[in-house]
C-alpha cells in the first residue's frame, strides 16, 4: 500500500514537473529565445541573391503610398498583419489608438491586425488602398524572402525577426553620400554593405541592439 502510495506521488511529481518544463518553453517560444539568429553573411546572400525582387518590391511600394505619408507594413502571413503603422505629416494631432494610448506621431498603429474585416477596409480606404495592393505586397515581399516595408528613400525593409529583434535591409536608390556612411558607421546597429545597402539589427524593446554575428 505504503509503495503504491510513493509511486503515486512519483508519477505525479514527473508530470509536474514535465508540465513545467513545458510552460517555460512555450513562454521562451513566445519571446523568440529558440529563434533563428542571422549572420552578416546570411543577410548579404539573401539580398544580393534577390536583389532584382527587393528592389522591385521597393519601387512598387512606394509608388503607392502617398508623399504626405509614411507607411510600415509587416505580415505574419496572408491573412493577418503582424503591424501596420501610419504618419500622416499634414496632420498635427496626435490619434489614439484602439487601446486609448497616444502612439507618439502615428496617426494610427496597431498590432495583429486581420486583413479581410470592416477595420481593415476602413484603414485601407483613408489610404488609398484596397486589398488587391495588400496582395500585391505580399507576393511581393514572399518573393523577396522578406516579411516588411518602410516607406520612404532610404527604404527599410524589414527581413527576418529573431525574438523580439529585427534585421533589416536600408535599400538606397542611389550610393550612399560621405555624411551618411559615418553616420551608418557610428552605430553597432548599423553595417555598411555595398554602396547602395545598409543592414540594420534593432533589438526591440529588450536585448541588444547590436549585430553580433558579423561573419
Amino acid at each position: 500500500m505504503i509503495r503504491k502510495i510513493f509511486i503515486s506521488i512519483g508519477i505525479l511529481l514527473g508530470i509536474g514537473i514535465i508540465g513545467v518544463i513545458v510552460w517555460w518553453t512555450v513562454l521562451l517560444s513566445a519571446f523568440g529565445v529558440f529563434d533563428k539568429d542571422y549572420s552578416v553573411s546570411e543577410l548579404k546572400n539573401n539580398f544580393y541573391s534577390r536583389e532584382v525582387e527587393i528592389r522591385e518590391l521597393k519601387r512598387y511600394y512606394n509608388s503607392i503610398v502617398s508623399p504626405n505619408k509614411f507607411i510600415e507594413i509587416e505580415f505574419e502571413n496572408n491573412w493577418k498583419l503582424t503591424r501596420f503603422g501610419i504618419i500622416d505629416y499634414n496632420s498635427k494631432t496626435k490619434v489614439l489608438d484602439s487601446d486609448s494610448v497616444v502612439k507618439g506621431l502615428y496617426t494610427f498603429l496597431d498590432w495583429d491586425i486581420a486583413i479581410k474585416t470592416d477595420k481593415m477596409d476602413s484603414l485601407l480606404n483613408t489610404i488609398g488602398w484596397t486589398e488587391y495592393n495588400l496582395t500585391e505586397i505580399k507576393k511581393k515581399l514572399d518573393n523577396a524572402n522578406c516579411i516588411g516595408i518602410e516607406s520612404g528613400e532610404p527604404t527599410t525593409i524589414h527581413f527576418k525577426r529573431s525574438g523580439m529583434g529585427m534585421y533589416s535591409f536600408v535599400v538606397f536608390d542611389k550610393s550612399i553620400p560621405d555624411s551618411l556612411k559615418n553616420q551608418y558607421n557610428y552605430s553597432c546597429r548599423y553595417i555598411l554593405a555595398g554602396e547602395k545597402l545598409v543592414l540594420e539589427y534593432g533589438g526591440g524593446a529588450v536585448g541588444t541592439q547590436c549585430f553580433y554575428n558579423l561573419k
